[in-house]
C-alpha cells in the first residue's frame, strides 16, 4: 500500500447514527479523564506520597518507580490495541480498563512503603494503557480524514482541560492522598461508562483473522516501524515527549528546590497557578493549530515549529529561575506543546500503514508517549544528581526537543 494511501471503514460513508452525534464530546471526556489521573496523579500526588515515604531520596526514589511503571505503560498499550483489533471492538476495553483503573487507584491510595508505591504505580499504568489504547483508536476507526484536523485537535482538549481539573483536584487533596486516589479513579470509571453506554460500538464486519504464529504476529506488530514515514513520525514524537517529560515529571520537585516561590506559596499550591496557565495556553494552541492545519492542509510545519518553540523555552527558567521566570516557561511551553500534540496526531493518522490495524499501529506509535517515561526518570535523576542540580536539566529537556523538531523533516507522503 501507497505511504499516503488511507483506508477509512465503509460506516463514515453513512450518515451519522444518531448515538454517535456525541462521540467527539465523549472522547473529549475520555481523554480528560486520562489526562487528569497523568497529570494529577503523576505530577503531585505521586511525589508527594514518595517525598513523605523516603523525602531524602524522593528524586531517586521517583525516578526508579516512574521508569519501571513506564515499562507497563510501553507493553500494556499496544497489545492492548491488537487485542481490541483482533476482538473489533473497542467499548468492553475501555470500560474493563477504566474499571481495572479504579481498583488500581484505591490499592495505591493505601500504599506506605516505596515498594507497595511502585507496585501499584506500575497497575494504574498497565490499566490505564489499557482504557487508551482503546479510546485512542477511535478517532481513526471513525473520523473521516478530512475531519482528523479538527476531531485531534477536540480530543487534544482533554490534556489542558484533564490537566487543569487534574491537578486542582490533586493540591485541594494532597493531604488525604486516599481520597484524592479514589476521586480520580471515579472520573475515569464514570467517563467510561459515560462513553460506552451512549456511544454505540462499530464491530467489524467480515470473516475473523486467520490465526497467525507467535513469530507471524511479533513481525506485523513492528512491521509498522517499517514505514518510513510512520518510523520519522515516531521518532519526532518519542524525542519531544521524553525531553517534555524530563522536566514535567518534576515541576513539584523544581519548584520547592530550586525555584524561589512568593512568601506563603507552597509547592502544590504553585502548581495549582502554573497548570491552568500552562493549559489555557495548551488549549488555545491545541484548537488553532489543528483547525489551521486542516484548513491550509499543512502538518509539518506546525509540528517542528511548535517541537523547536518547545525546546528553546526551557531557556526561561534558566536564565530566570522565579516565580515570574515559571509562569512565562508554563505560558509559552503549553502554547508548544498544545499545538504539536493536537497536529502530530493528526499527521499520524495520515502516516498509518493499514487502517484495519489502526488501533494496534497507533499502540506502536502510543511506545512514543510512553516509552520515554521510561528513560526519562532515570535521565532526570542522573542529571540532576551528577551535574548539580536542576538547570542542566533544563537544557537537555530542550535540546531533546529541538532534536525532536528535526526529526519531522524526512516524513514525505504529509505536508
Amino acid at each position: 500500500m501507497a505511504q499516503n494511501e488511507t483506508i477509512d471503514p465503509p460506516a463514515q460513508a453513512d450518515p451519522e447514527p444518531p448515538r454517535q452525534r456525541a462521540l467527539l464530546p465523549l472522547l473529549l471526556v475520555a481523554n480528560s479523564a486520562l489526562l487528569a489521573v497523568y497529570m494529577g496523579v503523576g505530577s503531585i500526588l505521586l511525589p508527594t506520597q514518595i517525598a513523605e515515604i523516603d523525602p531524602e531520596n524522593k528524586v531517586a526514589v521517583l525516578g526508579v518507580i516512574g521508569g519501571i511503571s513506564a515499562v507497563f505503560a510501553t507493553a500494556f498499550n499496544p497489545i492492548a490495541g491488537a487485542l481490541s483489533d483482533r476482538s473489533g471492538r473497542r467499548n468492553p476495553w475501555i470500560l474493563g480498563g477504566a474499571l481495572a483503573s479504579l481498583a488500581a487507584l484505591a490499592f495505591l491510595g493505601y500504599a506506605t512503603t516505596a515498594l507497595v508505591v511502585g507496585i501499584g504505580w506500575c497497575l494504574v499504568q498497565a490499566t490505564m494503557n489499557v482504557y487508551q489504547a482503546a479510546v485512542t483508536a477511535i478517532v481513526p476507526d471513525r473520523v473521516p480524514v478530512a475531519r482528523r484536523g479538527t476531531a485531534s485537535a477536540l480530543v487534544g482538549l482533554g490534556l489542558p482541560i484533564g490537566g487543569t481539573v487534574g491537578v486542582l483536584i490533586a493540591s485541594s487533596t494532597a493531604e488525604h492522598l486516599t481520597t484524592g486516589y479514589l476521586v480520580f479513579g471515579a472520573i475515569v470509571a464514570g467517563s467510561a461508562l459515560l462513553l460506552t453506554t451512549l456511544c454505540r460500538d462499530v464491530p467489524r464486519t467480515g470473516p475473523a483473522p486467520a490465526p497467525v504464529s507467535k513469530r507471524a504476529q511479533l513481525a506485523a506488530f513492528l512491521s509498522a516501524l517499517a514505514n518510513h514515514d510512520f518510523r520519522w513520525a515516531f521518532i519526532g514524537r518519542a524525542l519531544m515527549v521524553l525531553g517534555y517529560f524530563s522536566v514535567v515529571g518534576y515541576q513539584l520537585y523544581i519548584l520547592d528546590d530550586h525555584i524561589s516561590l512568593p512568601d506563603g506559596l507552597t509547592p502544590p499550591a504553585a502548581m495549582a497557578v502554573l497548570t491552568p496557565v500552562s493549559m489555557i495556553a495548551m488549549a488555545l494552541s491545541t484548537v488553532v493549530g489543528g483547525m489551521l492545519s486542516d484548513r491550509w492542509d499543512r502538518r509539518k510545519v506546525f509540528v517542528g515549529v511548535s517541537a523547536a518553540l518547545a525546546g528553546l523555552v526551557m531557556v526561561v527558567p534558566v536564565i530566570s529561575p522565579t516565580w515570574t521566570g515559571m509562569l512565562v516557561f508554563s505560558a509559552l511551553n503549553g502554547l508548544a506543546f498544545g499545538c504539536f500534540m493536537a497536529v502530530d496526531t493528526a499527521l499520524v493518522t495520515l502516516v498509518l500503514p493499514r487502517a484495519e490495524d489502526a488501533a494496534r499501529d497507533m499502540g506502536v506509535l502510543n511506545i512514543a508517549n510512553a516509552g520515554p517515561q521510561i528513560i526519562a526518570p532515570f535521565v532526570a535523576s542522573a542529571v540532576v544528581t551528577a551535574l548539580g542540580g536542576y538547570t542542566p536539566l533544563f537544557l537537555v529537556g530542550g535540546a531533546l526537543s529541538l532534536i525532536g523538531a528535526l526529526a519531522i523533516l524526512p516524513i514525505r507522503s504529509v505536508r
